[in-house]
């Protein structure tokens, strides 16, 4: 099977600080990759560099057909198939969580009400949040407005989907209502790459691991390798609980 993303060999500087320094790696369709590291690794860079959030300085980046990298990419397109959820829920607080879910199926999609209505409903059923629909994202938990979140992006039917740290700003209860959501997505065949510091949920789901150290790939391999690592870093990242 043809990967749906393949990232070759990319650069990226911030002025003069080198935040990824040739990076390969590829995901085949249907699996769960983890992207883990210490902060300031590159990691988040290069889950953004996949959605065109930001652009490289060298290198190729191909997704879901798409060439991210180069002059053609239709971008509208690219965010179509590629769903992404970060640490913040950007939800907008006048609309109710229905309302929320509806904007872009009506907006990008064009999908009429009644269908859009629909698409919404499922996604939020998805993530155990129907009942939730009328509600506005103050009367919601953090946990629950994550889920909403997530079904924002299940509502545009993508190929792929990227989570950028996103239960690092809950609590552990609410955590773990994030995580069974992504794990039940993960089981039900939906690509993900999850950048992530939940090194329990990477070892269950993740059916590869990549270890990011000074914006390079460092170490990958099937989630086994947390268990024993073959660097000394990062036999230190997971010695240190991070």
């Amino acid at each position: 099977m043809s990967p749906i993303v393949e990232i070759d060999n990319i650069s990226k500087c911030f002025g003069s600080t080198r935040v990824l320094e040739g990076v390969s790696f590829t995901v085949r369709k249907g699996s769960v990759v983890a992207i883990i590291g210490q902060s300031g690794s590159g990691k988040s860079t290069a889950l953004r560099c996949i959605d065109r959030l930001e652009t490289v300085d060298s290198g190729h980046i191909k997704v879901c057909g798409h060439d991210v990298t180069g002059p053609g990419l239709d971008l509208h397109q690219l965010r179509r198939d590629v769903g992404i959820v970060f640490q913040s829920y950007n939800l907008f607080p006048h609309l109710t969580v229905l309302q929320n879910i509806m904007l872009a199926p009506r907006l990008v999609q064009k999908a009429r009400k009644p269908q859009a209505h629909e698409t919404a409903m499922a996604v939020l059923n998805q993530v155990g949040l129907a009942d939730k629909a009328d509600h506005y994202p103050s009367q919601l938990s953090g946990g629950q407005q994550q889920r909403v979140a997530i079904a924002r992006s299940l509502a545009m039917s993508p190929q792929l989907m990227l989570f950028d740290e996103v239960t690092s700003a809950l609590d552990p209860q609410l955590t773990g209502e994030v995580l069974r959501v992504m794990e039940r997505l993960a089981a039900d065949g939906m690509t993900m790459i999850l950048v992530t510091h939940e090194m329990a949920f990477a070892r269950k789901v993740a059916d590869e691991v990549i270890f990011m150290h000074r914006g390079r790939v460092w170490e990958h391999g099937p989630a086994s390798i947390l268990d024993a690592p073959a660097t000394t870093e990062l036999r230190d990242f997971v010695g240190n609980g991070l």
